[in-house]
């Protein structure tokens, strides 16, 4: 019988578990770290180092070590996002052959799923040294707001990995899973997940073995990373400040005062005031060495910082709105993620829900549990297992006349699920009709995500607005959206899973695919 895992891929940290005789296991290293750095670390030919060996490199060599890499996966080149990414790390960022952003280390240019394929292999080899057995099947965790692309690139990491993914799970739904395993209690909870790299938060209907999704919310690009690289470039100003040096264009400085930012995050976690302080941090043209040292405490830190924790309050009211409910009539606040653990977050979420934050399960670790639960559910043989109900986070679209999104599956619609719509064709004599597939919540076209698009051709040249196509857009479990057409008049149809248009080709995913795959 195969072994089904789940694992916790994150931006900043990974993390694997299982079901085993019925009790939930978190899976340690040979030297018992229960969470792995998901940072990648390439040396002299093949060399591929991950984890905590790789995390102690990313100050030495920064320009070959490869952090939050999941920021890139399934993003354009061309993006917002990772425009402002290029400008918070050291090693290269280029545009792939589709307009996906890709990494480049020492002149190899690789794709975002081959780098977070390296994490799963070693949180794949993780379990299998502890189990002494093969782990060929995963449930996997993303953020509740990454979009098709992003699933669907999460899924190529993982062929490219060797594993068989079952099942694409939303980081604060297995949260929740973990958090009401064999709990018994009717219950609604709100899922504040802040982890290295992003924000969600789900409202979540428990009664007894159903978990059912009532609305997300969230933001991709708000997360731990974003408190350290504010923080990180308040030591630049003040590094610049004291030494009349203009060095905010030394990626290599930037990075040793973000890693200086992280440290001081975790020590006033605990302390009052902590000092900071980086040894040689730069070195002139003429070989002066410069240090730097200051001191930060939890009044300044949080002065700091308080307008990223205002953000994902904005974005828990939105989830509260969309499910139409207050947080008068949410039963419990569950913490997920590194950054939870910090007092300012946790005291600015206990004032907001007017309750403090339930600290019964490890952020760290709830995710990973909860995706090994599902894998159990998705593979045990009895009827017991939990029913979950999730949600998609954004709306499906197609681009109509003018630039306009037609809606055909809202927001916190139920999945699996699926819509239809009948569209006439738009000028006399057309032949062939194109379907253009967004997601976002705008009017607008332009302002959404262009997911992929095709063609239904070879359509009789007929007057305007006889031809009727009728469009179907299924979104499935791992909500991976699949879309139909048909042509009502004469039955023809295109059946096609949307393929991403910046991304990995088949021919590449198969191309990347490790070929140590059994050890």
């Amino acid at each position: 019988m195969s072994i089904a895992v789940g694992i916790d891929l994150g931006t900043s940290n990974s993390c694997v578990a299982m079901v085993k005789d019925g009790e939930t296991l978190v899976f340690a290293d040979s030297e018992g770290r229960r969470t792995q750095p998901s940072v990648v670390a390439f040396g002299y030919g093949s060399s591929v180092v991950v984890g905590p060996r790789a995390r102690r490199q990313l100050v030495h060599a920064p320009e070959s070590t490869v952090s939050s890499v999941k920021r890139l996966i399934g993003r354009r080149y061309d993006s917002p996002e990772v425009e402002r990414f290029k400008a918070q790390t050291a090693y290269g960022i280029a545009e792939g052959d589709t307009g996906d952003a890709r990494v480049r280390i020492q002149g190899k240019v690789m794709s975002a799923p081959e780098i977070s394929a390296h994490v799963l292999r070693h949180m794949r080899r993780i379990a299998e040294e502890s189990l002494g057995e093969q782990v060929t099947q995963a449930v996997i965790t993303v953020p509740a707001y990454f979009n098709d692309a992003q699933r669907q690139a999460t899924r190529d990491a993982a062929t490219i990995a060797g594993i068989e993914c079952l099942r694409i799970i939303n980081e604060p739904t297995a949260a929740a899973l973990a958090y009401g395993f064999r709990q018994g209690k009717r219950q609604h909870i709100a899922v504040y997940d802040l982890g290295g790299g992003t924000f969600d938060v789900s409202i979540l209907r428990i009664d007894d073995d159903l978990f059912e999704v009532i609305a997300t919310s969230g933001d991709t690009f708000l997360g731990g990373d974003d408190f350290d690289y504010l923080v990180g470039d308040r030591f630049l100003a003040a590094f610049e400040k004291e030494t009349g040096l203009s060095v905010s264009d030394n990626r290599t400085v930037r990075l040793k005062l973000r890693d200086a930012a992280e440290r001081a995050k975790i020590a006033l976690s605990n302390a009052e005031e902590v000092e900071v302080g980086v040894q040689a941090l730069y070195r002139s043209p003429q070989g002066r060495e410069y240090d730097f040292r200051t001191k930060v405490d939890r009044y300044l830190y949080a002065s700091w910082v308080m307008p990223l924790i205002d953000r994902t309050l904005t974005v828990c009211n939105e989830a509260l709105s969309a499910a139409s409910m207050t947080t008068r009539t949410v039963d419990h606040v569950l913490l997920v993620g590194g950054m939870t653990r910090y007092p300012l977050v946790r005291e600015a979420v206990a004032r907001h829900f007017g309750k403090a934050p339930n600290t019964s399960v490890n952020p760290d670790e709830v995710v990973a549990i909860g995706a090994a639960i599902q894998a159990s559910n998705l593979t045990a043989t009895s009827v017991s297992a939990s029913v979950l109900l999730d949600v998609t986070p954004q709306s499906l679209s197609v681009r109509t006349i003018g630039g306009y999104c037609e809606v055909l599956i809202p927001r916190n619609s139920a999945i699996p699920t699926e819509a239809s719509r009948v569209f006439n064709t738009a000028w006399d004599d057309q032949t062939e009709v194109r379907v253009a597939v967004y997601q976002g919540g705008s009017r607008l076209a332009e302002e959404n995500e262009l997911l992929g698009q095709f063609v239904l051709d070879n359509l009789p040249p007929l007057p305007r607005g006889q031809i009727r196509v009728r469009i179907t857009f299924e979104i499935d479990a791992d909500g991976i959206v699949h879309v139909r057409a048909v042509d009502d008049k004469v039955g023809l149809a295109r059946s096609i899973r949307i393929e991403a248009r910046a991304g990995m080709s088949q021919e590449e995913i198969e191309s990347a695919r490790f070929d140590d795959l059994n050890f």
